[in-house]
């Protein structure tokens, strides 16, 4: 799907390697709103590699309001060993604070449900930051689910590389 549009002047288009300075941008402000500036490293040379080069690992389209960036989702595959079906899962969905309030996250989020029901998809999922009150009541909306029984678990930077490098128990 490379585009979906209405007649509010709002359009959803899948980004481009040019896009990577947009992209990046509306990271350092989801960041910013989620008072996580400080784990920002990525950079336009790594999102230029990971998202549209010879490995792409993820997938990126930015909703335009009159031409204007206004907001972006990006979102990668998964899969479900219980239904033996890929998914899409949404590591990232913002809305500019001046585009929010018009219908544009849920625009996205639908534009992401057609997508992996389109690819055969079982399942969409996402995080959200258990005090972000008004995504939760947002998502509640939609129909989607918390799903209180689970915990993430993270491993990232010198413990990965640790856990990496200890190989196989004896």
């Amino acid at each position: 799907m490379k585009t979906a549009s209405d007649v509010s002047g709002f359009q959803i288009q899948a980004a481009t390697k040019a896009d990577v300075p947009v992209i990046l941008s509306f990271i350092k402000k989801l960041a910013d709103y989620e008072r996580l500036s400080h784990e920002v490293t990525a950079t336009e040379k790594s999102l230029s590699e990971t998202l549209f080069g010879r490995r792409r690992t993820a997938e990126v389209a930015i909703g335009y309001y009159k031409r204007q960036p206004a907001c972006f989702v990006l979102f990668f595959h998964n899969y479900s060993t219980f239904l033996g079906q890929p998914g899409i899962y949404i590591e990232d969905l913002y809305v500019d604070e001046a585009f929010r309030r018009r219908g544009f996250g849920s625009a996205l989020l639908h534009y992401v449900a057609k997508i992996a029901t389109e690819r055969g998809c079982g399942r969409l999922e996402w995080s959200v930051l258990d005090w972000n009150e008004p995504a939760i009541d947002f998502y509640k909306k939609l129909g989607a689910v918390p799903m209180s029984e689970w915990t993430v678990f993270r491993v990232t930077g010198e413990k990965l590389t640790k856990l990496a490098a200890a190989g196989m128990p004896r």
